[in-house]
């Protein structure tokens, strides 16, 4: 006999049902054999020409496609919300939620018996998988890879580089038209950001969850081992589901404490924190804001990558990729299974570095320390993240005083005001940026510096707020302030010139105005006038939850239900 599929619910049912169920997927010529005898798989898609780092999911897709016919299963691909980091305003993050909520839901209502998420920019990742999560099916990730390194007159050009770039233009020293040269030099090839910035740290944690085959993380986006990668893990799917490898199996406590691990070790974006905190939201796993320091921040750097280091992803993938770091990580990871069945320790065990610029051995790292640190002070009661790989090291024991920026369009407003009190010694604010503030937690934290401050030489002063910053950038910036401004935080009652100490080896970050004045401060504070009242946005602002909880909405959390499925017709 036969194993009972979820999809049996639709294509096995007598009567009217099942009639309208077989007879609308006939109407698309597909055999009978295929949808009632076959395990479905769903291929969740974010390709749209409005994300172009997913731009080549389509074809990926047949890819995927070839994979699970050759396993037996019946591939049926479905669209979903796509985020496109690059073009979206005000930020991709507001819709983070909404698009895992797309997944969820469409991944729940339909007859599927596992599921392959294709995902590469920003958040199409997380997203996904916290739909996929909250339903709990069989499941894998295949990643669509990064672009390859830009190139600009013999020399490597890549997303990071955009900072700096946008620094020289404003000093004179590059023009307009070298400037728009060069983006037609950036982007040569399909794939997300070329550096280890938040879509190619999303990669490294989809693998280190264990939620990929190995080897996902790295391979370029034009590079034919992506499209092996693809069909394979479509073979891996319907294995999955007739062994009953389900999500939950994967998203175990030690593989989220394996993902903090290798994150550290490739010096992953800080965007890494509230993505993960809200995967383990959704499957009920309790993970804590101060792990991400306790577990992660002693962990030696091992990858030589940009931003913070000299190379890119494509070096990184034919140095030995990920599973080459995780084979020098073995002494600090857990075994726990990943989607094929084997924990990524024994998936990397025969995977070697061929390049020490690269990739470095254990016992000889680029750094002995790298990771995100949390601190915490009366500032941030809830925490806050900074990442010392990519700060300058001899701000981060620091005091100056505030430069307030009371939202993002007062920073733009004032920020090349020449009466502007501020020198290198200054600690730039920005209030109102957080997961209810922006709305939506945009990339402002890595403020640009006043161009009178360039000129003068200065690159980094010490920059905090609310907000996040992208993966690609860098600089001294504490980020991810909870509670937020806009949620009546100590940060929403800084003032100019007050005095704020940082001291990162010991976890500090203080606001050195007495207790009194902060009580008094904050009586006569009032929450800012957003500006909303309806639709998916009004929704958010109301159920968000702060940064140091994932910034998921409060009544998405918790492991799922069955939830049971009722015929309409």
């Amino acid at each position: 006999m036969s194993k009972k599929r979820r999809s049996d619910q639709w294509f096995k049912k007598d009567g009217r049902d099942g009639f309208i169920y077989r007879a609308w997927m006939k109407n698309q010529g597909i055999p009978d054999d295929q949808f009632g005898t076959k395990p479905v798989i769903g291929i969740c898609n974010t390709w749209s020409e409005l994300t172009p780092c997913n731009a080549h999911f389509r074809e990926l897709a047949e890819s995927v496609k070839w994979g699970i016919i050759e396993a037996g299963g019946f591939p049926v691909e479905f669209p979903v919300m796509s985020l496109g980091e690059t073009l979206m305003k005000p930020t991709t993050m507001l819709y983070r939620n909404l698009a895992s909520m797309d997944v969820e839901e469409s991944i729940r209502a339909n007859p599927l018996d596992g599921v392959v998420l294709m995902c590469g920019c920003d958040k199409t990742t997380p997203s996904l998988i916290m739909g996929a999560a909250s339903v709990d099916l069989p499941t894998i990730v295949v990643s669509g890879g990064a672009m390859l390194t830009g190139k600009y007159k013999g020399k490597d050009l890549a997303t990071s580089d955009v900072w700096r770039l946008a620094d020289k233009q404003a000093l004179g020293e590059i023009t307009t038209e070298e400037f728009r040269e060069m983006e037609s030099c950036f982007g040569r090839s399909r794939g997300h950001c070329m550096v280890m910035g938040t879509a190619s740290t999303m990669a490294v944690m989809t693998e280190a969850l264990g939620m990929s085959l190995p080897t996902n993380a790295a391979i370029p986006a034009a590079d034919s081992r992506r499209k092996v990668l693809a069909q394979l893990s479509g073979r891996e799917i319907v294995k999955m589901v007739e062994e009953d490898r389900k999500v939950s199996d994967v998203l175990t406590k030690e593989a989220f404490e394996n993902a903090i691990v290798v994150n550290s070790a490739v010096g992953g974006s800080s965007n890494f924190v509230v993505h993960l905190l809200a995967i383990a939201g959704r499957v009920g796993i309790e993970l804590d804001l101060k792990e991400f320091d306790t577990k992660g921040s002693q962990v030696p750097l091992l990858t030589n990558l940009q931003p913070a280091g000299e190379y890119f992803m494509e070096d990184f993938y034919y140095a030995g990729g990920l599973p080459a770091v995780i084979k020098q990580l073995t002494p600090y990871l857990k075994e726990t299974p990943s989607v094929n069945g084997k924990s990524i320790i024994a998936n990397s065990e025969k995977h070697e570095s061929y390049d020490d610029k690269v990739i470095a051995k254990l016992d000889k790292p680029f750094q002995d320390d790298a990771g995100i640190v949390v601190v915490y002070g009366n500032l941030c009661k809830d925490g806050a993240v900074i990442k010392p790989a990519a700060a300058t090291e001899d701000l981060l024991v620091h005091r100056g005083k505030a430069v307030v920026f009371e939202d993002i369009e007062d920073y733009h407003l004032r920020i090349n005001d020449p009466d502007l009190d501020i020198d290198a010694t200054s600690v730039m604010v920005l209030k109102n940026s957080g997961p209810k503030g922006y709305p939506g937690m945009a990339e402002v934290g890595n403020m640009a510096l006043p161009k009178k401050l360039l000129e003068e030489g200065i690159t980094d002063v010490v920059r905090i707020s609310d907000a996040r910053m992208s993966g690609t950038a860098f600089g001294t910036t504490v980020l991810h302030i909870a509670p937020e401004a806009a949620a009546g935080g100590v940060l929403a009652i800084v003032e100019n010139g007050d005095e704020i100490s940082l001291d990162v080896p010991n976890r500090k970050l203080t606001l050195e105005v007495s207790e009194k004045i902060i009580s008094e401060r904050l009586t006569n504070w009032s929450a800012p006038d957003l500006g909303v009242d309806r639709g998916y946005i009004q929704m958010y602002i109301n159920s968000v939850e702060q940064a140091n909880k994932g910034a998921d909405l409060d009544f998405l959390r918790g492991k799922s239900v069955n939830m049971k499925l009722r015929d309409s017709h």
